[in-house]
């Protein structure tokens, strides 16, 4: 691996400077990220195209110059390969045309195998060899309950009120969702490990639609289920969006590394996670602001988390009216930042 910096903060060795990359780097903030685009009709067929898939995850390495590739997909592919097609709507986001509201429809859902994601497995063998060595390539999938979120709801909400309302009423249908789903992304993440992916991040996107008591019993046992069941072949990572109630006990998981979205800058609960790797946390809108505030955050974000066992990025992902020349420029301020620290102590 030419660039080893992100594997480097895993393994815990000495680095010349952060590591940056970025959650939805691939994407529309990309003018060729768009022209390839073009060339499927819609998005589940984009993802499904391993050759197109491949070629805009490497983009981002060539025209930003972040230190990680994350393979381009989405979290709802588990979904569709347990048998529960979906599309994606312009504007509207994910639609499912069926749910699961009962045991007759989980019944439907089989436990997802290599044959029923093997597309996502090939972009990734094509991505590796498209890489040629010069970053990590990170692998990902939805944490189960934000994928049980969406395939009882239908649909995106703001409050998953129909998925929230098994776990109240029916806790014994919400276990076993949330179990069919663990088998079939322990499947599908050990699959990508295989196919050559160095890291796994695992984004629970909707964890904070739940309370502590919520997410202890549906969510975070099921995280934990899939990190053993990894049985640390690679660095993994896991990002649970909005669960303020949980940071304390993010020491709990097992994962090398945690994901913070920007709303978390409390350093006194932080000082109590002391095993963890962090990741985050810029506010995705501070890159509508000028270069000079973009500057000053980036150095408030590195001192906050300091410079050692962390690994800059967004506290969420990418907007697709983000300039990239103001990307570009907090990708380079987080390597101009760090590498003026390691020089001055060092």
């Amino acid at each position: 691996m030419k660039n080893t910096l992100l594997l480097d903060v895993f393994n815990h060795k000495p680095v010349s400077r952060v590591p940056v990359w970025l959650m939805r780097q691939a994407g529309r903030i990309l003018t060729q990220y768009k022209q390839t685009r073009s060339k499927a009709t819609n998005f589940v067929e984009f993802v499904k195209s391993p050759n197109l898939a491949a070629e805009v995850t490497v983009q981002p390495v060539d025209i930003l110059n972040i230190d990680a590739a994350i393979i381009f997909s989405d979290i709802l592919v588990i979904a569709e390969a347990m048998g529960l097609p979906y599309q994606i709507i312009e504007e509207k986001g994910p639609i499912f045309q069926n749910k699961i509201r009962s045991e007759h429809d989980l019944n439907k859902l089989h436990i997802a195998q290599t044959e029923d994601y093997s597309y996502l497995l090939e972009a990734i063998k094509i991505t590796k060899n498209n890489l040629n060595n010069r970053v990590p390539l990170i692998g990902f999938a939805a944490a189960p309950w934000t994928i049980m979120a969406y395939i009882v709801e239908g649909s995106g909400s703001k409050t998953f009120s129909q998925a929230k309302k098994i776990l109240y009423q029916n806790s014994n249908l919400a276990y076993q969702i949330l179990q069919k789903i663990t088998d079939s992304t322990i499947n599908y993440l050990n699959d990508q490990i295989t196919a050559g992916v160095d890291v796994i991040q695992i984004f629970d996107s909707w964890a904070g639609v739940l309370n502590y008591d919520l997410y202890k019993n549906f969510s975070y046992p099921y995280i934990q289920q899939i990190l053993k069941a990894l049985n640390n072949k690679v660095p993994t990572i896991v990002f649970a969006k909005d669960a303020h109630f949980f940071v304390k006990d993010f020491n709990m998981f097992t994962s090398n590394a945690v994901g913070l979205d920007w709303t978390l800058t409390d350093k006194n609960i932080f000082n109590q996670v002391t095993n963890k790797i962090f990741q985050g946390n810029a506010d995705p809108c501070l890159l509508y602001a000028s270069e000079k505030t973009i500057k000053l955050e980036v150095n408030k974000m590195l001192q906050f988390f300091g410079y050692k066992n962390y690994i800059a990025n967004l506290g969420h992902g990418l907007y697709p009216d983000l300039d990239v020349e103001k990307v570009k420029f907090f990708i380079n301020e987080v390597k101009e930042n760090s590498i003026t620290y390691f020089k001055s102590n060092n």
